[in-house]
């Protein structure tokens, strides 16, 4: 009778266990939990990985702030060179202005706030080569 209950509780328990579960492991809270960045402020003392290195590349700043409405067309943004011909047209300075100070449905510097003037204009050219 004991060997068929010990039988009996092992399939039961098997029927109804889980595969272990890792996401609630020390490690896997720790992880959840980090933070994905850190404030750099200026003056403030940082490590020398956390002060901005330079210029982003045109293609930097286009993949990181540009892409979601020029790589889609989103809002009659300019996508494709048919669509900045007549833009270019205006001359370069007026797309520079237009690009830092908004125009019609796009918002100032395209919502990339810390973006210098210089990587603006690299996006700008990036886009339209």
């Amino acid at each position: 009778m004991k060997k068929l209950s010990a039988a009996l509780l092992l399939l039961t328990t098997t029927a109804y266990a889980q595969p272990y579960d890792n996401s609630m492991t020390e490690d896997a809270i720790k992880k959840r939990i980090a933070p994905i960045g850190a404030v750099y402020f200026e003056g403030a003392k940082a490590a020398v990985a956390d002060v901005p290195t330079g210029p982003r590349t045109g293609e930097q700043v286009y993949q990181a702030s540009c892409f979601a409405c020029h790589g889609t067309g989103a809002l009659g943004a300019p996508k494709s060179a048919d669509d900045w011909t007549p833009r270019l047209a205006k001359g370069a300075d007026t797309l520079l202005e237009h690009a830092i100070n908004g125009f019609n449905a796009m918002p100032p510097r395209g919502t990339c706030m810390d973006c210098s003037d210089d990587e603006i204009q690299a996006a700008i050219t990036f886009m339209t080569k």
